[in-house]
């Protein structure tokens, strides 16, 4: 069993490397790799190109594992036809109010579907897919990777969604099982809430113009929304000077009242989680999170590739093997 972690070159202290100390695992059947650089699909398959064990947990530099992940793991991956396992990234009952409020909206079905189940335990052990598995807490065969070249090192992120496709193309079997948990912080600040949002809908947008595949279809719908937005207000401000457009705007925004409501159900639904404080704080980040994923989504359709030779002159990955002792 190989523990892979990414971190950063100027990194002094891994959470995940602490973590991953505790884990309840034969210390001589396990190796901690740290890939260090700045760029986290490169480092990742220059670690797996190194790493010794037959399965490979991906952990982030801050994800903390439940000390039983790697023992639960092993049951699961007696299945031969199992290529990959995953479970939810869960933030700390200890986390800031503001970061208990992010988990609530990560954890929502209005803002991220079926995805959500990467930010809360949703239901029991299942077949999955890339829709609800996440790299920073996530098992997988060590030869099912090389198999496929690794991950695609011009997509961060998205880079283990497009490869879970490919896995499920030739047969493999992702299961997500909901008490195979890391504990993670969300973002500290609403700024940086954001940029994570814009990432995601870019990411995801790159995804699809490399891989294409039904799965991503749900995903234009906020982008759909934010042009909707735009159009809407355009038009208002038009009607207002155009006789003769008054019911056209009012009927333009009937969607607009109907999201409303629908954002006011989930509001109501999150709070046996959050509370009503927390789940009503909650509310507007989730209008916000489809607006930044949506504006991110259209700015990825147009985003410019790195190329190949640039990435690997930026990558510049340091290997580190560390004592699970």
């Amino acid at each position: 069993m190989t523990v892979l972690i990414a971190a950063r070159p100027d990194q002094a202290e891994s959470k995940a490397v602490a973590a991953s100390r505790l884990l309840e695992y034969p210390a001589e059947k396990m190796e901690i790799l740290v890939a260090r650089g700045k760029q986290p699909s490169v480092q990742r398959n220059a670690a797996i190109k190194a790493a010794r064990g037959d399965l490979i947990y991906f952990l982030d530099d801050d994800s903390m594992p439940d000390r039983g992940n790697l023992g639960r793991a092993t049951n699961i991956f007696n299945d031969s036809s199992v290529k990959m396992l995953g479970g939810p990234n869960c933030c700390p009952p200890d986390a800031p109010p503001l970061e208990q409020i992010f988990a609530l909206v990560l954890g929502s079905w209005l803002a991220f579907g079926p995805s959500r189940a990467r930010y809360t335990p949703v239901g029991k052990r299942r077949d999955s897919g890339e829709k609800e598995l996440i790299l920073c807490n996530l098992i997988a065969r060590r030869e099912a990777l090389l198999d496929l070249g690794g991950f695609n090192e011009a997509l961060y992120p998205n880079e283990e969604n497009a490869l879970m496709d490919e896995l499920q193309k030739r047969g493999g079997k992702l299961i997500y099982d909901p008490g195979f948990l890391v504990y993670r912080r969300p973002r500290a600040t609403l700024r940086a809430f954001a940029k994570m949002l814009r990432t995601y809908g870019r990411g995801r947008a790159e995804q699809f113009r490399l891989h294409r595949t039904w799965g991503s279809a749900l995903n234009f719908v906020p982008p759909l929304f934010c042009l909707y937005l735009a159009f809407t207000a355009v038009f208002s401000i038009v009607s207002f000077f155009v006789s003769g457009l008054a019911t056209a705007r009012i009927v333009l925004s009937l969607p607009l009242a109907l999201y409303a409501v629908i954002v006011l159900g989930q509001t109501v639904l999150l709070v046996p989680r959050g509370g009503w404080a927390r789940s009503l704080a909650a509310a507007p980040l989730i209008v916000l999170s489809h607006i930044l994923y949506g504006a991110g989504f259209l700015h990825g359709l147009r985003t410019k590739f790195v190329p190949a030779q640039h990435r690997a002159i930026q990558a510049q990955v340091v290997l580190e093997t560390v004592s699970p002792g």
